[in-house]
């Protein structure tokens, strides 16, 4: 992740295949299409433990960073990120009760005094999208109106993540924090995918 430190923008698109959800997370290339791949997400379905392991390509050979639930099934659960060599780089977790209305999540660097908060820009997309997921089928049916998350520390923009319009889920990760590893922020960009219905 040497070279994607440097990089503001990221693509992120879901793979959806029968056991697994998969995740390609690129580089933005100079005419906006996906340039150079930077990780490889790999999620399995049904798992006790909430896990997420990201890769430097497709062929699963080499970690780059992971992220995983502290708990078995706990729907308040903090998830821990750590790079390859068992570093621990931070942590986020959804606000339940503030997610009731406008998800919520709480994302926190290593060695770092103040957390970061993400939270869905409008709430009545937020409200649409609840709806949604209530009727039968959805699982089948993405919900393919855009919405959008900011995340702030004391005012301050420190990343976003805008779903693209579309039936494939599809992600911008914007970074405004230039000190913010690269690392953390792909993992809750993927976390507001894989994790978002928990």
């Amino acid at each position: 992740m040497g070279l994607a430190q440097t990089q503001h923008r990221f693509l992120v698109r879901q793979k959806v295949t029968p056991m697994a959800n998969r995740y390609l997370v690129h580089t933005e290339g100079a005419d906006g299409a996906e340039g150079e791949l930077v990780a490889f997400a790999h999620q399995k379905r049904m798992a006790f433990k909430e896990q997420v392991t990201f890769y430097t390509d497709e062929s699963q050979r080499q970690v780059l960073f992971t992220f995983k639930a502290r708990q078995v099934i706990d729907l308040g659960a903090t998830y821990d990120v750590h790079g390859a060599s068992g570093t621990r780089l931070g942590g986020f977790r959804k606000n339940l009760g503030a997610s009731l209305l406008r998800s919520t999540w709480h994302l926190s660097r290593e060695g770092a005094e103040g957390e970061t908060t993400g939270q869905e820009r409008s709430g009545g997309i937020a409200l649409l999208r609840r709806a949604w997921e209530l009727l039968p089928f959805t699982d089948l049916l993405p919900f393919v109106v855009p919405y959008h998350f900011d995340f702030t520390e004391s005012g301050r923009a420190v990343m976003s993540v805008d779903k693209v319009f579309g039936l494939r889920d599809r992600y911008v990760l914007d970074i405004a924090d230039p000190e913010l590893d690269r690392r953390l922020a792909i993992a809750q960009a993927v976390a507001l995918d894989a994790l978002q219905s928990r």
